[in-house]
């Protein structure tokens, strides 16, 4: 069970990044509704600026370095086996960002929006993606340490937040066309998943396995 959610967890941004990808591509009728979109949508501005920079890499990664240390020293001062894969997978989703990001927009080749100077490689955004998996592998991994329910869902909340506010940033302000951080959404989702399997799969492991070091009578 648990093996077909991840495989659907997967599946559907990766089919819904193939189509995104194919449209631009082949110049199909998407890209059309997507420059209509972008022109009813793009009014450069302080506040658009500022809500784009919540996807710098500057801003980002830092905020998912501190989460993965918190994570990580939280892990090995309760005495958990494995302690180090949690914060290393989620630094290796983060790397992954721009190993898959790059060689897709030299092969797509997507022109900006009129709001920049001419260039190509806008597809797909990087910065959306960066805010993506920072912010989203800091949630995944900050979550099972929280025991509030309120904190967790104020979290989830902040993380959407700080992930649509990047977006709407990045298209309002006119640095990507919609169809370049829609398709950020669906491969962060696929590395946001890739990550989630990895670390649940390794918490199952340690539960069903021999008992912590710790577990006994207090």
């Amino acid at each position: 069970m648990f093996a077909k959610l991840g495989g659907m967890l997967l599946a559907l941004p990766a089919v819904l990044f193939a189509l995104i990808t194919w449209q631009v591509v082949a110049d199909g009728p998407l890209v059309d509704v997507d420059e209509r979109l972008s022109r009813a949508l793009v009014e450069p501005d302080q506040a658009s600026e500022l809500l784009a920079d919540l996807g710098n890499v500057q801003v980002a990664v830092p905020v998912l370095a501190v989460a993965l240390a918190y994570v990580g020293w939280h892990g090995r001062a309760t005495g958990l086996d494995r302690w180090w894969l949690p914060p290393a997978a989620g630094a290796v989703a983060m790397v992954l960002v721009p190993v898959l990001v790059a060689p897709l927009k030299e092969w797509t080749d997507r022109p900006g929006t009129p709001a920049v100077p001419p260039a190509v490689g806008y597809y797909p955004s990087g910065h959306t993606a960066t805010a993506v998996v920072a912010y989203g592998a800091a949630t995944l991994l900050l979550l099972p340490l929280l025991r509030s329910a309120a904190v967790r869902r104020g979290l989830v909340a902040l993380c959407a937040l700080l992930v649509l506010g990047a977006s709407y940033g990045l298209v309002r302000r006119g640095y990507h066309w919609p169809l370049d951080v829609a398709a950020s959404w669906c491969l962060g989702a696929i590395l946001l998943t890739g990550l989630w399997l990895l670390v649940s799969r390794s918490s199952r492991r340690r539960s069903a396995g021999t008992p912590s070091p710790r577990t006994g009578p207090s």
